[in-house]
């Protein structure tokens, strides 16, 4: 994302002598994308970043899946996985229960009350969505303050550590990318600004404060990366702690965008999804559906319209109001619908008719709709509501 931000003591020139007040000389690190040919930023570290003292196995995560066969329509209740009354000391990354997966993207959830471990995907990017509750998260470009609706962006292989704050749990739902996640490219110029029709811009993107110092020697950090069978993980131990960044600069760095800055895109009908867009990644887009006010025709139908995903998987996080379409069908807070490709869905019996009239619908819903199938991960067969699928019927 080329938005240029800077932060700490750097030097005037890229790639010359930047030294400390005794004359010790600072280490350069470029972080960039797709090789020397995408977005970067240089940071310099007080001691060489590359120093590992030691290599071992992490089991991440159960990240196996089952397909979605035979196919039917599927509601996860997310919040049984973490019920209220028995809250494990989980943290917001090896807490985290996988939910759907396919080889372009998994997601997660996790109710997060302890701090997690240093931490690095070296997959892809992840959007970590916070449906409630507050953290700050510390990353080698500074920290980031995260709530309830915000998107936490962190760019692929940025060493980082989530700590919950407050008194409640912080319930947050993860979408890792195998690739690289940005903005659509429909909103931006060719040289990367945002245009005047997107529903967000510049001003809403909130980048870390300054660098954080930290000292310390064989410091662990958990890595996630490629390997055999798909994803693994390795412990690697750094002879110094990765937060001894002094300052950087570039326009590759970890942000937080908060749901309720979209501004959304409304007409005299009904908009399609993609006029919800935020994100994309490879193989699949991220939406969300915010207050506001709907189609305002003499004869609209608010309410969306039956459609059939011809050559996608549907995935909607309800995270807070009161979504109009899924009346009746058990759907709540902290619920998840997948409508997978090769089925027509639309609206619970009785919505269509009695949304027409409705001027305003209070919701608020996160969206990620994928181009290849996604499987089931052991979070979502074990939250699962085996009788949503037969709710359009009104057989329960």
């Amino acid at each position: 994302m080329a938005h240029y931000r800077r932060a700490g003591d750097i030097p005037p020139k890229r790639h010359t002598q930047h030294r400390d007040s005794g004359g010790r000389l600072y280490y350069e690190e470029l972080m960039g994308e797709e090789g020397f040919s995408s977005d970067s930023s240089l940071l310099y570290h007080r001691e060489i970043p590359s120093a590992i003292v030691d290599s071992r196995p992490w089991e991440v995560p159960d990240a196996t899946t089952t397909p979605n066969h035979p196919l039917k329509p599927r509601h996860l209740k997310l919040h049984d996985l973490f019920p209220k009354d028995s809250w494990p000391a989980t943290d917001p990354v090896t807490g985290r229960r996988l939910l759907l997966g396919n080889g372009d993207v998994r997601i997660s959830y996790v109710a997060g009350t302890a701090d997690s471990p240093l931490y690095r995907n070296a997959t892809g990017d992840e959007v970590v969505y916070i449906e409630s509750g507050t953290a700050s998260v510390e990353t080698v470009f500074g920290t980031l303050t995260a709530g309830e609706g915000d998107y936490v962006v962190i760019p692929t292989s940025t060493t980082h550590r989530w700590l919950p704050t407050g008194d409640a749990p912080l319930r947050a739902y993860a979408i890792e990318a195998m690739g690289h996640i940005h903005p659509p490219k429909r909103f931006l110029s060719r040289f990367g600004q945002f245009l005047e029709h997107a529903p967000y811009c510049e001003r809403d993107l909130h980048g870390p404060s300054d660098p954080v110092q930290m000292e310390g020697t064989d410091v662990e950090v958990l890595v996630k990366h490629r390997g055999p069978g798909g994803v693994t993980g390795t412990r690697f131990t750094y002879a110094h702690h990765p937060f001894d960044v002094v300052g950087w600069d570039g326009c590759l760095y970890p942000y937080t965008f908060s749901v309720h800055d979209y501004e959304p895109i409304t007409g005299r009908v009904h908009q399609p999804p993609p006029a919800h867009q935020v994100f994309e990644g490879p193989g699949f887009v991220v939406c969300n559906f915010v207050p506001r006010k709907v189609d305002y025709h003499p004869l609209a139908i608010p309410v969306p319209y039956y459609h059939s995903n011809v050559d996608s998987d549907e995935i909607m996080f309800y995270c807070g109001g009161n979504y109009e379409a899924r009346k009746g069908s058990g759907i709540a807070q902290g619920s998840v619908s997948v409508h997978p490709g090769g089925l027509a869905h639309g609206p619970q019996p009785g919505a269509y008719e009695s949304g027409i009239g409705v001027e305003f619908f209070d919701e608020l819903a996160v969206m990620v709709d994928t181009f290849r199938p996604l499987e089931l991960g052991e979070g979502g067969l074990a939250c699962e509501d085996p009788a949503y699928a037969w709710t359009w019927a009104r057989r329960r």
